[in-house]
């Protein structure tokens, strides 16, 4: 069964030739969106990104030419920002918030 439509259909019919396809999540403007509204995926999806900046970085962030203070505001400017893109707006719970306190 569809938890859009309550049926078991999977897909709507509009204008007779073209057929959108019902979905659970989707990726909207780079933000997770499902459909039951909480913000798992979203919350999983950001810290996916993060992970793959902090990989990124890592060459920087571990140069032992480069001071702390500056691999610290690179961490925070680069890869927290990223984790935390859209946050203000999520409709979080607490299992959410340890998940992202547990990453940084």
């Amino acid at each position: 069964m569809n938890p859009v439509t309550g049926t078991g259909r999977t897909s709507v019919d509009i204008r007779g030739d073209a057929n959108l396809e019902l979905v659970d999540n989707v990726c909207y403007l780079g933000d997770m969106l499902s459909v039951d509204g909480d913000a798992d995926a979203a919350v999983e999806t950001r810290i996916r990104i993060g992970l793959n900046k902090f990989r990124q970085l890592l060459p920087l962030i571990t140069n032992k030419d480069i001071s702390l203070t500056v691999s610290g505001r690179l961490y925070s400017s680069c890869v927290r920002s990223s984790m935390l893109l859209g946050s203000e707006i999520w409709p979080v719970r607490k299992e959410n918030d340890v998940a992202l306190q547990s990453q940084r």
